[in-house]
């Protein structure tokens, strides 16, 4: 299983002949300029909320690729109202396989605590994090969320091996969030996103480090384009 990260919450997990790609926001993040849009191919793509910076470049690949879009209800809704063919409509609670080609990757919808509006103003429903398993490994991305008490029932019913968490704080929990969050997921290795693109989320990146690695956990903080190979 290979994490590709292209910056902010953008992430592509590969796996299964799979390409499931989250939160495509990348052209208009100068920060991920040595990303080519052009050559990505993703198999799915998997939209937390509406926000701009999580569904900037989710119409133009979903036409691209051909790939599946998978966004809750009434961020779903807008873009098939833009054209967009493969769309599934979902909510926190859905349970889904995307079919590889030696094994499913299984989806798990659950709750964040965030705002979601699309750009153009329409509101955007619900927002939502993503649990994917494979038959190996399990991999939780949060989406845009604070800390919050669902997080002890997934680390209950369906602990992750790898949880992928924002830590930029300001619009989503922040870095000091992370040793809390480790314990109610149950899961002490995490991969940071929603940090640093903008000034009012900007970290210091070795005190987050450090104060994972305190608390008894790994902080992954990959640069854009990196490839992490799950398990690290």
């Amino acid at each position: 299983m290979r994490l590709h990260y292209y910056g902010h919450s953008c992430f592509a997990l590969e796996t299964h002949g799979l390409m499931v790609l989250v939160d495509p926001f990348i052209r208009s993040n100068p920060l991920a300029k040595e990303v080519d849009v052009d050559a990505l191919r993703p198999t799915h793509i998997l939209i937390t909320h509406g926000h701009e910076d999580h569904v900037a470049d989710a119409e133009f690949l979903a036409k691209s690729s051909g790939a599946e879009l998978i966004a809750p209800y009434e961020v779903a809704n807008w873009f098939v109202e833009k054209g967009v063919e493969h769309v599934r409509a979902i909510n926190p609670g859905a349970v889904f396989a995307l079919k590889g080609t030696s094994s499913d990757i299984n989806v798990r919808v659950v709750g964040a605590v965030h705002s979601s509006t699309l750009p153009d103003g329409q509101p955007g429903g619900v927002a939502c994090g993503y649990l994917l398993e494979d038959s190996d490994l399990r991999i939780y991305h949060a989406g845009d969320t604070s800390l919050h008490a669902d997080m002890a029932m997934i680390g209950r019913l369906w602990p992750p091996d790898v949880a992928i968490l924002p830590i930029g704080g300001t619009f989503t929990m922040g870095w000091t969030d992370v040793p809390a969050a480790m314990d109610m997921l149950d899961c002490q290795l995490v991969v940071g996103m929603h940090y640093n693109t903008f000034p009012p989320i900007e970290i210091d990146r070795e005190a987050a480090v450090r104060n994972v690695l305190a608390a008894g956990g790994q902080l992954h903080l990959p640069g854009i384009a990196e490839v992490l190979d799950i398990p690290f």
